[in-house]
Order: C-alpha cells, then structure tokens, then sequence
C-alpha cells in the first residue's frame, strides 16, 4: 500500500483521531487548506497536495463534499449561490479514487473510519471486498449529490416536470420492522428536499417501532387531513379512510369520525388537526389505535396516551400544509415508474352546477364540498356518504360503483337519510341512484361527462334527488 493520504473534506467529524492513526501507520499527510488548519492545530504535519482532484499515488483518499442541499435549505436560492455550492473537484477525486479501488482505499462516510483504521493496525491493509464496497458508497455518495443538482437545474427550466430521463434521490431514515408482510423487510427513505409537513418529517415520541402499513396509512391520513382548515379528525385502516369529520373542536371532531364507524377503527391510524389535549386523550385510550398523529401534544395528553405501551405517538409539525402547487406523485410497476401530478382540485375551486329540477337545500353544499374532499382519498371506486360535515358511509375499493354505492349506504343505515352522496368518478348506470334514493340520499354530487349523464338526471329526477356536476374526476387507484 502506497504510504500516503490525502484528505479533503467538508464535515471534519472524526477527521483529527483518523489523521493521528494514519500518521502513526507511517502515512505522510496531504489536506487542503480547510482540513490542514485543524490538523496543524492538532500537532499535525501535513503536506500540500498536486491536485485536488488527482488520486494517483495515494494509497489513501478520504474525501466529502459539501452537500448540495444545504445550499438550497435557506429558501429561495441565488443562481450564482447554488453554482458556488456544487463541488466539481471534491466529485472528481471521488470517482478517481473509486475507479483506483485495488490501489486506493476511499473514504466518504466518518462512520466507516474506526473500522478501516482498525483493520490496517491488525493486518497492514483491508480485504479486497472492503475496498470494492467502499468504492461502491463513493459513486453512490457522487450520484446523489449529482441528482440533487440535476433536479435543481430541473425546476429552473420551464416545462420541465417530465424530463427524458429522470433521477430521483432520497436518503435513509430508518430500517421498518417489515414490509407490507412480516416476510418482506422493508425500509423507509426521505425525499431529498421533501415539503415540510409530510410524514417525511414525523417525529415518533412513543410506542413500537413503526413498519411499512403504519408509515403507508399514516400517509394517507395526513393527505387526506391537509384539505381541511378547520378541527378536523381522520381515521384510516388499510389505506382507506373509514371516518373523517369536522367539528367547533377536535375531541367533538374526534368523536363524530370515530362513530362513522366504530368496528374498522380498531387498530386504526387516527390523525387531528390540532393540538391534543388530556380530554382528548381520555377518549382516544378508550380503543385500540396502531397510530395517534397530530400536530402536538400537552404534556398531560401525552401522559395519558403513554398508557398504551405500543401505540405510535407521531408527531408532525405543519401537519395541515399544502404541498406545493405541481409537486410530483410516482408509483413503481414492473420495470418502470409512473410519475403524474399530484390530484389537488377540490374544494371552492369546483364548478358546481345543478343538473336536476330538484335543487340542492343551502346546506347540502359544505357537506358536498366535504364529501369530494373525502372522496378523493378513497380507493376507487368511491362512494362517500355525509351529513353535518361528517362520513355517515364509505364505499371504497370495489370494481363496480353501484356495489360501492351498496356497502356505502348500508354502513350508513338510517344515517343516510337526508344524506350527501359525492362519487369519486362519473355515474354510468342508474342502479346507483335507485340503491342510493332506496337508503334515502337527497344530493348526489359527481364529477359528470358520461354519455349516459342524461339517464342519470332522469334517474335523479324521477326519486326527487339534487345532482350537482363538478366536471372533475378523482380516481385513486
């Protein structure tokens, strides 16, 4: 092994006891000028190195670079700012490095140094398997801060949330007690520059460790749980919304959402929109949850909520944010991946326009508007049923929307009089108003366009039922 190293690094974490081991191996020093300061400071000699970027002759290199998403953490960034922060030669002397790996052992991550540095006191050198992975985390660690400046290039060009070819990157948090089954294992990785408010950022402050359905279902919460400003309370259980409600206050919010439907919330993930408060908490023990989300918690509801030893307290600042406007949604298939915009039309941006003679009451359109919302995060085909700002019924799931229609209704029994009926999609048969004039359904709100729209207004019209037409669909498979 050639007896030199040469360092140059931006987190000088562990950098002093790693250069005093190499020096005491008989390795002659050459750092740059930021890493040279602290190694003189420590009673270091060093030597200035050729080239920044040449790694020939260095049986050594220990390299990191500044990473680029720190110049883009402080808002909106100046062009020439982010051109500075990209560091072309610390790159460079990686992927040189990497490709010497017989010759050169690379270093990137200060988590590896105590254990290469102990190999060479024991043998002299590291295993030919340890440098070809060291070489490996090199070129991953240069592909993602690449990736990183790639999609920075990518925002800045118009037209261009589709690129020909796409670089995603994203960093580890943690290791899942298993995947969507106990038989797969699973992990869960952060968006690199992930909006704040998303489940990226939850804060787990008690309970059992958090696996790939809990982190799935909790998702779906929180994106369901950002279309309302008000106290708001969302149950999910196996990604599908079972009771959402509105309410003056969260525990009343709370309660309605819970009595939707008080079997499938067992074992449910149930996310609030405001701070919980030890009342709260006193009701939410009350049942078994997998997951308790919220904004905050007071000091005495979480005393109470830490009676359950293995329900997940997750904590989610902003949770009630809106994504940004445009941002992407991506879902793998076989050898590939979909990438679409994100659904964010609904709410007062809806054309809502009367079809029927029968007109909507005043107060069907905050239940109309609520119930789209809803619709919207449940798997298709979808039918909600609400009154009072609260799901009396959900239809989720099924593939065909009058069965959907069926189950939505029957969940919501004699709740569904006088009722709100809002479907994901446009109605085709009118076996779905005859199922839903049958439960008592007085509005139907949909999103209109099929070629049969008219036997569904006279449908509506021979029950007595108010359609309203949106012209927008919410399909969610």
């Amino acid at each position: 092994m050639d007896l030199r190293a040469l360092i140059r690094v931006y987190d000088r974490t562990g950098l002093v006891e790693l250069a005093r081991r190499l020096s005491d191996f008989g390795f002659t020093l050459y750092a740059d000028a930021a890493s040279r300061t602290d190694l003189t400071e420590a009673g270091l000699t060093t030597e200035t190195p050729d080239s920044s970027y040449e790694s020939s002759g260095y049986g050594v290199v220990v390299c990191n670079l500044r990473p680029f998403k720190e110049a883009l953490s402080h808002g909106e960034v100046v062009h020439a700012e982010a051109l500075g922060a990209i560091d072309t030669a610390g790159s460079a002397l990686l992927r040189s490095a990497a490709i010497r790996y017989r010759d050169t052992i690379v270093l990137t991550d200060p988590a590896d140094y105590d254990a290469v540095m102990n190999q060479i006191e024991q043998s002299g050198d590291i295993p030919l398997q340890w440098r070809f992975r060291l070489a490996g985390q090199a070129f991953e660690y240069t592909s993602h801060d690449e990736a990183l400046i790639r999609g920075y290039f990518r925002s800045k060009m118009p037209g261009g949330a589709f690129p020909q070819t796409l670089t995603l990157t994203y960093e580890k948090v943690q290791d899942l007690r298993y995947g969507e089954n106990p038989h797969q294992t699973g992990a869960f990785y952060r968006e690199v520059g992930a909006a704040v408010g998303t489940v990226a950022d939850v804060v787990q402050l008690h309970g059992d460790a958090l696996s790939y359905n809990n982190l799935h279902d909790a998702n779906r919460a929180v994106e369901l749980l950002k279309e309302f400003d008000q106290p708001a309370a969302v149950v999910v259980k196996d990604a599908n919304p079972c009771g959402v409600a509105l309410a003056a206050d969260l525990k009343t919010a709370y309660l309605h959402a819970f009595e939707a439907d008080p079997v499938s919330i067992y074992g449910g993930v149930v996310a609030l929109s405001r701070t919980v408060e030890a009342d709260l908490a006193g009701e939410i023990v009350k049942r078994y949850l997998d997951i308790i989300l919220a904004p905050a918690f007071t000091d005495e509801a979480l005393e109470v909520l830490r009676t359950k030893k293995r329900v997940r307290i997750l904590q989610l600042a902003n949770i009630t944010q809106l994504l940004p406007v445009g941002t992407l949604d991506a879902r793998r298939v076989g050898g590939g991946l979909l990438v679409q915009q994100r659904d964010d039309r609904t709410g007062d941006a809806l054309r809502m326009q009367v079809v029927t003679r029968t007109q909507p009451e005043p107060e069907d359109r905050e239940d109309m508007l609520f119930a789209m919302k809803v619709a919207k995060h449940v798997r298709s085909n979808a039918m909600v049923v609400v009154r009072g700002l609260r799901t009396i019924g959900i239809g989720a799931g099924q593939p065909n929307r009058v069965n959907a229609t069926r189950i939505a209704v029957m969940s919501g029994g004699e709740g569904c009089r006088g009722a709100v009926m809002a479907s994901d999609a446009f109605l085709t048969f009118h076996d779905t108003i005859d199922a839903a004039a049958a439960a008592g359904i007085r509005t139907i709100i949909q999103p209109g366009g099929s070629k049969r729209d008219q036997e569904i207004i006279d449908a509506c019209d021979r029950h007595g039922i108010a359609m309203v037409f949106t012209g927008i669909r919410h399909l969610l498979h």
